[in-house]
């Protein structure tokens, strides 16, 4: 069974930092793009950022020079580290990845469970 697995979560002080993983696995042949999204209470889903798989990153503005995606292909797996935290980054974070099953299948969305980030002192 082909699933995304995160990790990562917890409470943390206001200004800390957490690191959250996502990790594929199954019978999987190739990852695109990987993603992080969230949802706070009462909120819309929202985009935090984005990876292709050569690299190129992409963040919300809400974000930037504070949170940092990269991955490690061989591993099947994104990380996503997330400094200098606000209590407006309380969320629910959900990984998100393109994948393909076989040579021929076209590229299929799946979502992570997600993991719960609280910030408050």
């Amino acid at each position: 069974q082909v699933q995304l697995v995160e990790s990562g979560g917890g409470l943390v002080q206001p200004g800390g930092s957490l690191r959250l993983s996502c990790t594929a696995s199954g019978s999987i042949v190739s990852i695109n793009t990987m993603g992080w999204y969230r949802q706070a209470p009462g909120k819309q889903r929202e985009l935090v950022a984005t990876i292709t798989n050569d690299g190129t990153t992409n963040y919300a503005d809400s974000v930037k020079d504070r949170f940092t995606t990269s991955r490690d292909n061989a591993k099947n797996t994104a990380y996503l580290r997330m400094n200098s935290l606000e209590p407006e980054d309380t969320a629910v974070y959900y990984c998100n990845a393109n994948i393909r099953l076989c040579r021929l299948c076209a590229y299929r969305e799946l979502w992570g469970q997600g993991t719960l980030v609280t910030v408050s002192s």
